[in-house]
């Protein structure tokens, strides 16, 4: 279009020269001519240029407001949760309720660290708990967990006392080279909870913990008011006899795409005669982090039929 219009300008101006070589007067239309067409060819050169422009900014415009959802709906786990098979799902919102997180070490070998929340009524006073949870932790995680997930919280607003230990060699607790039998790590479980003044506890233990949770729960069952094993190790290495003599209300929890440790798990605790079970859809070995309000719901609904 530009080339167009240059050539129809020299076209004009070599007419308008041949006229106004034979008339003077007609300078002043010659020059008027010149100008008009100058300035024609300037307004459609800057007419294309903010014809470019404005697409430009269109597609930018465009940009700004696709990429957002484009990045949402493409967000990957991170490292973190990729490396310990986890799905990058948020935790369900927490209750308005105000609730400190107290922690503290127990001493003795080795000594233990852990965390604490009181139960609480609706107006944020401390009450006398319903019932104490203590919450053990899988390999790949430690007391915080339970913490940064809400569990904690979720059960102070519900009348629980929570209690989370770092076992030993993870988070803030050292490891020991004692813990090499059964009986010893029944013994700092009874030591925990003897030291804390927790009587009749549930107790919550998933994968790796049941190396302290199942043992305790064949030694010592009598002296828990509720067990929720989370697909955990060690459960092969109980008897149908010594299955069929516990009485402990059982919540058996696990994910149903753990197709390993969540299964096996699941097929031998069934022994247990008082059980339930709660088979989340969709969740993986820490069905927990991966489905954490089916979770919550089932763990507060278990409690709430413990007398």
């Amino acid at each position: 279009m530009l080339v167009s219009t240059r050539r129809k300008k020299l076209q004009a101006i070599v007419v308008l020269h041949k006229a106004a070589s034979s008339n003077d007067s007609s300078s002043f239309a010659f020059l008027n001519v010149i100008t008009m067409i100058d300035l024609r060819g300037k307004m459609n050169f800057l007419r294309n240029r903010l014809v470019v422009l404005g697409l430009v900014m269109l597609a930018t415009l465009l940009l700004y407001l696709l990429l957002p959802s484009i990045r949402q709906g493409n967000m990957e786990p991170s490292l973190e949760a990729q490396k310990l098979g986890l799905m990058a799902t948020s935790p369900p919102p927490l209750p308005s309720t105000n609730i400190t997180i107290r922690t503290g070490h127990l001493p003795g070998e080795p000594p233990l660290f852990f965390r604490e929340a009181l139960p609480v009524d609706s107006t944020g006073r401390q009450i006398f708990p319903r019932l104490q949870v203590v919450l053990l932790h899988g390999q790949a995680f430690t007391s915080k967990t339970w913490e940064e997930l809400g569990t904690m919280t979720l059960l102070a607003v519900n009348g629980y006392q929570a209690l989370a230990m770092d076992l030993p060699g993870y988070g803030k607790s050292p490891d020991s080279e004692a813990l090499k039998t059964d009986q010893s790590r029944v013994d700092l479980l009874s030591r925990f909870m003897e030291s804390l003044a927790v009587q009749a506890p549930v107790l919550l233990s998933p994968s790796m913990s049941g190396h302290y949770s199942i043992p305790f729960l064949v030694k010592n069952s009598a002296q828990l008011r509720g067990f929720i094993p989370i697909a955990p190790v060690g459960t092969r290495s109980v008897s149908p006899q010594q299955y069929q003599s516990i009485q402990t209300p059982t919540y058996i929890v696990y994910g149903a795409l753990d197709t390993n440790l969540g299964a096996q798990s699941h097929h031998n605790l069934i022994q247990l005669p008082n059980h339930s079970v709660l088979k989340i859809e969709g969740a993986r070995h820490a069905c927990y982090m991966d489905k954490p309000r089916e979770f919550h719901q089932g763990l507060i609904e278990f409690l709430s039929i413990l007398k």
